[in-house]
Order: C-alpha cells, then sequence, then structure tokens
C-alpha cells in the first residue's frame, strides 16, 4: 500500500510555503490603507470665516484605520503635527513632526488620536487644524465611531510622518526567516 506523502523543498513543508506567502499577501494588502486627501477638493488651507469648523466636519465624517494615510495638499503654508495642547492652543513652537513641501503625506502607524495645525498661528486660531482619530486595524462590518473627534485624550509619541508598510514587510520576512529556520532544526 502507498503512503500520501508531503513534498518538502529545503526542509519546510511545502505547505508551510503556501501559507506563510498567503498570508504574506493578505497582510500586505491590509497594511496599504486608504489615502484620504485632507479638506477634499479645498485641500489643506485657511477655512473662511463662515466656515471655521471645515476640518471638524472632515474627520468626522470619515473613518481612519491603522495602516491609512492622510495627505495634505496646501500652498505657501505648513502642516504640523502636534500634541494635545498645541492643537488646543495653536501652539505649533514644538511640533512632533513639520512639512512645508507643499504635498505631505501621513501615515497613520497607529490606533489613538493625532492632532495636526497649521505653523501659522492666525490660519490655526481661524481653524486650519485637524485632529484625526485612528481606530484599530480595517474591520469592514464595525459600525461608524460614535465618539467626538475631539475625545481621547491620549498621548502621542511621533513618527507619523515614516513611512510604515515598509517596516511591516521586513518584519514579515523576519517571521518568514525565523519559520524557515525552525522547520529546519526541528
Amino acid at each position: 500500500m502507498k503512503k500520501d506523502t508531503i513534498h518538502h523543498h529545503g526542509g519546510i513543508p511545502a505547505a508551510l510555503l503556501v501559507m506563510m506567502a498567503f498570508y504574506c499577501s493578505l497582510a500586505s494588502t491590509v497594511v496599504a490603507g486608504e489615502e484620504f486627501v485632507v479638506g477634499g477638493a479645498k485641500g489643506w488651507r485657511r477655512p473662511d470665516q463662515n466656515h471655521t469648523e471645515m476640518y471638524l466636519h472632515w474627520s468626522s465624517n470619515r473613518r481612519f484605520h491603522v495602516g491609512d494615510s492622510i495627505r495634505f495638499e496646501y500652498k505657501n503654508d505648513s502642516v504640523m503635527e502636534v500634541d494635545k495642547w498645541g492643537y488646543y492652543h495653536c501652539d505649533a513652537t514644538h511640533p512632533i513632526s513639520a512639512a512645508d513641501d507643499g504635498n505631505t503625506t501621513v501615515y497613520l502607524d497607529r490606533s489613538g488620536p493625532f492632532y495636526f495645525t497649521s505653523g501659522n498661528y492666525d490660519h490655526c486660531k481661524d481653524g486650519q487644524r485637524l485632529q484625526v482619530q485612528v481606530l484599530p486595524l480595517h474591520d469592514q462590518y464595525a459600525p461608524p465611531p460614535a465618539m467626538s473627534p475631539f475625545s481621547s485624550p491620549t498621548s502621542h509619541s511621533g513618527g507619523a510622518f515614516l513611512p510604515s508598510p515598509a517596516s511591516f514587510s521586513v518584519f514579515i520576512f523576519a517571521l518568514i526567516s525565523v519559520a524557515a529556520t525552525a522547520a529546519r532544526i526541528a
């Protein structure tokens, strides 16, 4: 009687290789996330007197998740990532991150609040500031958040301007390497 066998490739069961490849491709689609242009067609600019809460309304009508990104498009201005105090007081003297290139993408690399202001104090006081509440990784069936966009006093450690999807790919590669080594030892 002939026994069924699982073919191995370099000491790693073929089924394990297929399974790891599947999970890596699935994980890369989750990490890619969605990109949001701040303010939509109006972009990142000083609001008109009658629209001082335009960014409050813009962010409260969207759900942001870890892995998403937001893009600021602007002219003759800047965007500063600040802490909660800096946001409420329009104080950009000690930003977590700053940019003035006119096209700035911020990767939302953790859950919790992110705070942004214009580097121009008067623009911020007129409403050019944004708080984004980031939810954990995408859950397509979760209901929209019921909280105010100005809630949750969590602090932020910075680093949102760094591209995080690439670091996730490095993590997955390291995980596969460890699994391959463990399979050879076993």
